[in-house]
């Protein structure tokens, strides 16, 4: 893993981070005056939660909106390694909530893509493959194909709908899918630490928000100044995004990252 975005509901972290920051449209959206960032940082675009409130993205931004912030964020913020598209994750509950079908939110997905690179097609939106079981992976990926979108030779390509599965192994079947359609260079959004561990040499970033709600029912730091919990406490964060990290197991000089693949993968990030 080359990269680790710390995710944070503080944009103002954006303005002194040593780390890469991971940071929600629905964040900054309604900032008048934008941080300017000293790191690099990605763009979430806040569908988990669009979905869940909404239903769908009827009454959020439209793609020609979102993709108008992007380039906001791009020319004033600046170091804006890349965005997520309006995706929609297919995990059971969402599909309650959309009353859709993974196929459709698959379909939904692809066109969302097209439609933004369409609308400003210098923009760093990446393609997202979404699905819940590993056929479904590669019926998202068959679909950008027939669009002529080659994810194999994408610089970077997310994979959602893996942070709240119950099983690591199911999320690493997806993994190892999108590696056996040559689908390699991959972000995967979210997942769990556990997940992190079995599959770190096989992707090429991921990003997490799981520090805060651990922090929320903890006791504070020692030493920390603010009111109440530490859910928004860099102090905190930055020690998790530390242990996190420093778990993960290094990838040795030469080895490969599965049975049978002989692409070699780049080393997990060091704290």
């Amino acid at each position: 893993m080359r990269t680790f975005y710390l995710g944070t509901h503080r944009p103002a972290w954006l303005r002194d981070s040593t780390v890469p920051l991971f940071v929600s449209d629905t964040t900054l959206r309604d900032y008048r005056a934008l941080p300017r960032a000293s790191t690099t940082w990605a763009l979430d675009s806040g569908a988990y939660s669009q979905l869940w409130r909404r239903g769908g993205w009827q009454n959020g931004p439209t793609p020609r909106q979102y993709a108008g912030r992007i380039r906001r964020y791009v020319d004033e913020i600046g170091h804006l390694a890349w965005a997520s598209p309006q995706d929609h994750m297919c995990e059971p509950d969402m599909l309650h909530r959309t009353g859709l079908t993974v196929e459709r939110h698959i379909d939904l997905t692809v066109g969302n893509y097209l439609e933004l690179k369409g609308v400003d097609a210098g923009l760093a939106v990446i393609p997202v493959v979404q699905g819940w079981l590993p056929r479904d992976y590669a019926r998202c990926v068959a679909l950008y194909s027939r669009h002529g979108v080659d994810l194999s030779g994408e610089p970077l390509v997310g994979v959602g709908s893996v942070c709240r599965r119950q099983g690591t192994t199911e999320a690493e079947q997806v993994i190892d899918t999108l590696w056996d359609l040559g689908v390699r260079r991959l972000h995967t959004y979210g997942v769990k630490t556990l997940g992190l561990r079995r599959f770190a040499n096989r992707i090429d970033s991921s990003d997490s928000l799981a520090w805060s709600l651990a922090a929320r029912y903890s006791p504070p730091l020692p030493g920390c100044t603010h009111r109440g919990h530490c859910g928004n406490c860099r102090r905190w964060a930055m020690r998790w995004r530390g242990d996190l990290l420093r778990s993960l197991p290094p990838t040795r000089p030469g080895s490969t990252p599965r049975r049978n693949q002989r692409a070699s993968r780049p080393p997990v990030e060091t704290p």
